[in-house]
């Protein structure tokens, strides 16, 4: 199996964790009864925890399908290497770095590993238009 393919799945499991941090929060705020209905109230605003784990999830969720199409493109097209590779553990580290980073309000470095990630998937869809 290619490592790109790899890579998306503990992407998936990621976004997992991102999901989970988020959902934990909202209910450590609104409670398990919330949790547990249809969530169709209005609620109060998040407080700060829980809108930072929920901004960095809908961030995480903006950014994977930009990954999930270059990580499975590279392997259909059979462009595989270690470029691609590199890239691709480079977009899922720096993402597992972004959430606490982004829950612990870190915002310079934060931003930084966010346009790391960015770079790591660049080098993966790189292949896909220009070789």
């Amino acid at each position: 199996m290619p490592v790109e393919i790899r890579i998306l799945a503990l992407g998936a499991l990621l976004l997992f964790i991102y999901i989970f941090t988020a959902v934990r929060l909202k209910t450590a705020q609104y409670g398990r009864r919330w949790n547990a209905g249809p969530r169709d109230e209005e609620l109060p605003a998040a407080n700060v925890l829980t809108g930072r784990a929920t901004r960095a999830q809908n961030n995480f969720l903006e950014t994977f399908p930009i990954a999930i199409v270059a990580l499975i493109g590279i392997v259909v097209v059979n462009r595989t290497s270690e470029t691609t590779a590199l890239g691709g553990w480079i977009w899922l580290g720096a993402r597992v770095i972004y959430l606490p980073l982004y829950v612990a309000g870190i915002r310079v470095v934060r931003t930084v590993v966010y346009v790391i990630s960015m770079v790591g998937l660049a080098m993966v869809i790189w292949p896909l238009l220009f070789a």
